[in-house]
């Protein structure tokens, strides 16, 4: 099993949640999100306390886990749904994963997912 993990473009959440439902991928979790990457300048808010930034991009992200067997498709999906082919368009990340449990049904691996 693969965690994906993606900072997308906060207007490109329904249209991504979307298109991975159509890929076979059984539920997502989101978060928003505030960041900033290499293109980003951080502007300081000197009336605010220290480590308050006023210029960060908002985001969304988006975490799911699939089988190994999808892994491909779920990051294809994600590019080909996310991208307007301009810096600042996220991110994704891929981990393994050991286990996955669900906790009302209590199935493990794959069948928790």
């Amino acid at each position: 099993m693969k965690r994906v993990e993606a900072v997308i473009l906060h207007d490109k959440l329904d249209a991504v949640i979307e298109a991975l439902k159509k890929v076979g991928v059984g539920g997502v979790t989101v978060f928003d999100a505030k960041g900033l990457g290499r293109s980003s300048k951080l502007i300081r808010d000197a009336k605010k306390t220290p480590g308050s930034y006023t210029k960060l991009n908002v985001k969304s992200y988006v975490l799911t886990v699939v089988d190994d067997s999808i892994v491909d498709k779920v990051i294809s999906t994600i590019l080909d749904t996310a991208s307007t082919g301009s810096v600042g368009d996220g991110k994704i990340f891929v981990d393994n994963i050991d286990t996955a449990v669900d906790i009302g049904s209590r199935q493990k691996g794959i069948h928790a997912i």
